[in-house]
Formats: structure tokens, sequence, C-alpha cells
């Protein structure tokens, strides 16, 4: 058994790679299970008919840690699959608890060097990183330059460290764009998407959409958190609330991002945002921040120059401005590496368990 561990069945861009990768093996008749602290939030509905759930009912991961050791003791999984950096720590801090031939694979959400100055134990965090990630039978990367950072800053043998690409459902996500949606007011269309928290950076996407030129352009954004009360009001008084449309979280926000001319990603951090290359799946391009993680390797191996990385504010703003106005009679193609297609991605996790 491939034994998956998460808080919850949150809409964040880890948890739903987690739950891709968990079905995709589960497709290929691998025997997986899950493992959560509460069983709620909007992804429970992705998990597939006959994949054990297994909820501690504990909701926090202090109160996680004996009900958890026993249950992986009982179910001796092959291999225990975590995502979340506190969960990861907490994890090989206590394997010598669990059964001899279960392995612990790593996955690291967000790019360290900018994630981890952010993190409310700021100090400690990159101390207990350096120490407790090189017992990781396997460390998951998002990116190159992830991989280097472990290697490099944390002095973690590039021999337990993959590359792991996010895996995207071109095909269904390309089948699932029609009807397009979008939030029009004449000028251009912009989108963005993400949980509403300091992390993705929406408080100073409102502010530089505020000093656009095109005052008929309108934004979409897509998403739930706990900023939300406070991204409206600030809207608000930038006068700018009229042209930002809060949508909420979204099942399906590809109709979304196949409407909009260009979708924007202004994160102080992340790791490889599943946004963008599902976006440009979408056909619609990407304007991003450079913290964003492997977003330069996207970038890439992308086509048609689609992603466009600001190293500044001023030029974030710049290019939103040069935005030209898509024809909104076509559905364009996709933009995206075949790299990111999910079936290679869970040939390579196969390839690892063989």
């Amino acid at each position: 058994m491939i034994l998956f561990i998460l808080p919850l069945f949150a809409g964040g861009g880890a948890e739903r790679v987690t739950l891709n990768i968990l079905t995709g093996l589960h497709s290929r008749n691998h025997t997986v299970g899950i493992i959560v602290f509460n069983r709620t939030g909007p992804l429970l509905s992705i998990i597939p008919d006959g994949v054990p759930i297994y909820d501690l009912e504990t909701y926090t991961l202090k109160k996680s840690i004996i009900p958890l050791v026993r249950l992986i003791r009982k179910l001796e999984p092959e291999v225990v699959f975590s995502t979340l950096g506190y969960i990861n720590i907490s994890l090989l801090s206590i394997s010598w608890l669990f059964p001899r031939k279960t392995k612990i694979w790593i996955r690291e959400a967000n790019l360290p060097s900018i994630s981890l100055p952010n993190n409310s134990y700021r100090r400690l965090m990159p101390i207990l990183y350096r120490i407790l990630y090189r017992k990781a039978d396997k460390l998951i990367c998002t990116s190159k330059r992830m991989k280097k950072e472990f290697i490099s800053d944390f002095l973690i043998s590039g021999e337990i460290i993959e590359v792991l690409p996010n895996p995207v459902d071109i095909e269904t996500i390309r089948k699932s764009i029609l009807p397009i949606k979008y939030f029009d007011r004449g000028g251009v269309r912009y989108i963005a998407s993400g949980r509403l928290t300091f992390q993705k950076g929406f408080d100073r996407l409102l502010h530089w959409f505020s000093e656009l030129e095109d005052i008929k352009s309108t934004l979409t954004i897509l998403g739930d958190g706990e900023l939300k009360d406070e991204l409206t009001q600030y809207a608000e008084s930038l006068n700018i609330l009229e042209r930002v449309k809060f949508v909420g979280f979204c099942n399906n926000p590809w109709k979304w991002y196949a409407g909009a001319d260009v979708f924007l990603l202004p994160s102080r951090w992340e790791g490889m945002p599943n946004v963008v290359l599902e976006s440009l799946v979408c056909g619609t391009p990407v304007i991003a921040t450079q913290e964003s993680g492997g977003i330069r390797e996207i970038d890439e191996q992308s086509q048609g120059n689609s992603v466009n990385v600001a190293i500044s504010a001023q030029q974030f703003v710049r290019a939103m401005n040069e935005v030209q106005i898509k024809d909104r009679s076509i559905l364009f193609p996709s933009l995206i590496s075949e790299r990111y297609e999910q079936k290679k991605i869970f040939s390579i996790v196969e390839g690892w368990l063989n």
C-alpha cells in the first residue's frame, strides 16, 4: 500500500497534486489509501470509490501523532507519502516508530529559500529541514531549482532527490473548457486563482490592477481563504470593486481560465504553480512574479513565449498594460509542454515503486 497523508481535503495546489498522484496510481491497480486529520474539504469529491480514507478526527497535527503511528504500524504500508513541510518534518522525526519496511517519501511544495523565511518559525524550520530531510527515502522536488537548493543550502544528498513535474490531466481539462465563462466590461479580461492568503499576493495584485490604463479591464479571482473580506475591502478602497469579481472556490476553474486574456500569478513564493500549468493547457498565457518557484522552467518549456516572468512590480504592471484582447470566438490550443502530461508522471512514480 502507498499511504498518502493530508490534514484535510483542502483546495490548494499541493493537495490537488497529491490527490492526482493517488488517483493515478489507483487507476493503475496500485493499492492506495489516505490518512486525514479531518475528512472535510472541496477535494474530497475527487477521491475514487474504493480508496480507503482513514479519518483520525483529530483536526491538528499535535493530536494526530499517536493515532498516526498506531495506524501506520497496523497497516504496514510500503510507502508513506507527504507533501506539506510541517507534516514532512513530523513524519521524519517519528519514523523510527514505523515498520522497518515502510519508506517515507516527502514532496516539497514550495521553494525553501523563499517560503521558509516567511514561516512562523523561520529560524527553527531551516534547521529542522537540514537535520531531518536527509532521513527521507525519497525527497521529491517540483523543479531543478528546488533540487539545487536542497543540495547546496541544506546539504541533502542528491541520491535521494527526485525532480517530479506536477501531473496535469491535459485531456480532461481541454474537454472541460466549454462553455467558457468570463467577467467582461469591454476591456482586457485578467484572471487569478489560489487561496486568499498572504503567500498568494492578491493584495499587491489589486494594487497593481488599480494602476492600469485600461479602466474597462476586469479581474476575476478564483479561490477562498482567510483574507477574503480584507481583500474585498481593499478593492473597495482602491475604487475598483465594480471591476473585480471574487468567485470563490471553483470545481472547474478551467472555463474561467479559457475565458481570460491572461492569467496573473502575483505569488510571494511557490513551488511549481499548478494554476500556471492548467492555464497554459487552456491556451491562456501567464504573467508571473519571479518568486513563483519553478516558473522559469515552465517558461523555458512552454510554447510561443507564453509565460512572462516579471522581476519587479513595475515590470508586472507594464506587462499587464501590454496584454492584447484575444479573439473571443476562438478556443485557443494548449501551450503546455507534454512533459507535464499526467500519464508520464504516473509512469515515473511507478518506476520508483518497482
